[in-house]
């Protein structure tokens, strides 16, 4: 065998026990591995407390991580506090409506159907005609849950919330009067009460605008009345002209501005 022959054998036999050698310090690791993950997972069956702080901290390291990538921090639940549903969910008859006033009022069909379909819900309890309670809150806030008047009148049914602030007590206090679904169902009960002592829907809504012993109401008792007639209309399926406000709707713009005490008094007399 000649020198050459020798040293080509050399270099394959040092190549042959170097590739064993990594095959099985390789082996060897992936061995020790898979141990630790079978430990891992006999411990954090044995000890659940372990495997919740494990969960936390993973959780934590995500957020974080996802708050250094995007600028936002996640919040799942965010979506739990939005009042707002898909209207194709919706009754045939609830989504026209819905799909209606969202063209008029331009604005988002997706609140609107939460709304129409909490004003139906309303409607059972409190004998109501829903789109009465919808025309309601179309003429006082336009749609607008942050609207508030010069007397005070607060959210999407213009709600005197000084004079009401028992009826938010079981929803947390006066703020929830923008909550949109809060408003509306205190709005509601308001309703409810003024037609009650009223005796007729007419009337119910001159208590309710506070213009009970006023002769002008501003034109507000025929602009709700007008306004429910071609709620019903849409609700039967039919087609009814859209005629936008000239300009945003102004809560009880229209209406004089009477004073808190005299609506007060209208409540407690």
């Amino acid at each position: 065998m000649t020198a050459s022959e020798k040293f080509t054998l050399g270099l394959r036999s040092f190549a042959t026990v170097i590739t064993k050698g990594v095959f099985e310090i390789t082996h060897s690791s992936f061995a020790l591995i898979g141990l630790a993950v079978i430990f891992g997972i006999i411990t954090l069956t044995a000890r659940p407390e372990l495997r919740q702080l494990g969960e936390v901290k993973l959780f934590s390291w995500l957020q974080t991580r996802q708050v250094v990538e995007s600028g936002l921090k996640s919040e799942p639940d965010a979506i739990d506090r939005a009042t707002a549903s898909n209207p194709k969910d919706l009754p045939k008859q609830q989504a026209a409506v819905a799909f209606w006033l969202s063209k008029k009022y331009r604005v988002a069909p997706e609140p609107v159907s939460a709304l129409v379909a909490e004003a139906y819900k309303l409607s059972q309890r409190t004998k109501l005609d829903p789109t009465l309670i919808l025309a309601v809150m179309a003429i006082e806030s336009g749609f607008n849950p942050f609207a508030q008047s010069p007397v005070g009148a607060q959210g999407l049914m213009q709600v005197m919330t000084q004079i009401h602030q028992d009826k938010y007590a079981n929803f947390g206090g006066k703020l929830a009067a923008f909550d949109p679904l809060t408003n509306l169902r205190v709005g509601v009960k308001v309703l409810q009460e003024c037609i009650q002592r009223a005796g007729s829907m007419e009337g119910g809504l001159r208590y309710y605008v506070g213009a009970a012993n006023i002769e002008d109401d501003g034109g507000y008792v025929g602009k709700v009345i007008a306004e429910h007639a071609r709620l019903q209309v849409v609700a039967q399926g039919r087609a009814v002209p859209i005629f936008r406000p000239q300009v945003a709707p102004a809560p009880t713009a229209t209406v004089p501005d009477i004073r808190p005490e005299t609506v007060a008094a209208l409540f407690t007399s």
